[in-house]
């Protein structure tokens, strides 16, 4: 049987926030069986808990944010895409500010801290959401349509397109797809940093966003170039983030998916839109289970070992 998991210890690592810019202790607890991923607001009196449900998401500008009676939790895709390419099921998070920290804009530090805490299997079968038809949601006309597609697929897929009119994107590739069925995602996904641009910093925090972005946090590009002195980590850094903020989004279905995901120029605004879709059509999707390991595909199985085994 596929059963649920948990971390086995309790962990914390402190940061700062890539928008609201202030400083963020965070813990990772175990959880028990069919708890989920809960994020927990430890600064208010009394502790107010979101879980990460695509129902709760109330903002999507440059980030994905739960927000419950006023209370925020904000950019929680890159923590939940980690839990995501480890097989984490449940889970407390609980955090002092408002917002999950940058790290270094990528998802490696919480897939570290995950790997500290360790893994349990727990007593209770994983649960899947498989996609039964296909779902798509779009956005715009011409060359500002953007969409986003789910299809069945026997394991977990992502084929990912970008398009940005800047030399570094265009000459470092905008199309990346990752089959998790035969690829790590710690070595092909986890190190993608998020990337912003020079000339967009003064919008972005004149709408209170980007407030902690750094050149230690970000791949940050002027009109011609990047200016990490480092370089970028994969070729096409920038469209691999993608799918990782992808992985991030759409773990917020609850369960993993048994899918196939294509996205065209699709964010966190339209992933949010695809979940909704999917579970407002109820012949679109069922919940599933595998007594028989050996009949789950390869991403939630033997894959998924892998990314646990010591290096």
């Amino acid at each position: 049987m596929i059963k649920q998991r948990t971390i086995r210890d309790t962990v914390s690592t402190t940061g700062v926030g890539l928008h609201c810019g202030t400083r963020v202790t965070l813990t990772l607890r175990p959880a028990g069986p069919d708890h989920g991923i809960v994020f927990r607001r430890v600064d208010i009196d009394p502790v107010v808990e979101l879980p990460a449900n695509a129902s709760g998401i109330g903002d999507t500008r440059m980030a994905s944010v739960l927000e419950k009676d006023g209370v925020r939790v904000s950019t929680v895709e890159h923590l939940l895409s980690a839990c995501a390419g480890l097989g984490i099921d449940n889970l407390v998070v609980d955090l002092n500010a408002e917002e999950i920290p940058i790290m270094d804009g990528s998802a490696a530090s919480f897939v570290f801290l995950l790997q500290q805490a360790g893994c349990v299997e727990l007593g209770a079968a994983k649960r899947f959401i498989r996609v039964k038809k296909t779902i798509e949601v779009r956005e715009g006309e011409g060359a500002h349509e953007k969409w986003a597609r789910l299809e069945p697929w026997h394991g977990f897929r992502l084929k990912f397109f970008i398009e940005f009119n800047h030399p570094a994107v265009d000459g470092s590739g905008q199309t990346a797809e990752v089959d998790l069925d035969i690829a790590s995602y710690i070595s092909e996904i986890a190190r993608a940093r998020t990337f912003g641009f020079m000339q967009d910093v003064e919008t972005l925090r004149g709408m209170g966003l980007a407030r902690g972005g750094s050149l230690e946090n970000a791949i940050v590009m002027d009109e011609f170039r990047i200016l990490n002195s480092g370089g970028l980590r994969y070729r096409n850094e920038f469209v691999r983030h993608k799918i990782l903020d992808a992985m991030g989004d759409l773990y917020l279905a609850g369960h993993p998916l048994l899918a196939s995901y294509t996205a065209h120029k699709s964010g966190h605004g339209l992933n949010n839109k695809l979940l909704r879709a999917l579970f407002d059509d109820s012949d679109a999707y069922e919940i599933t289970t595998f007594p028989l390991a050996s009949a789950a595909p390869a991403a939630y199985s033997t894959q998924l070992e892998q990314e646990w085994a010591p290096v």
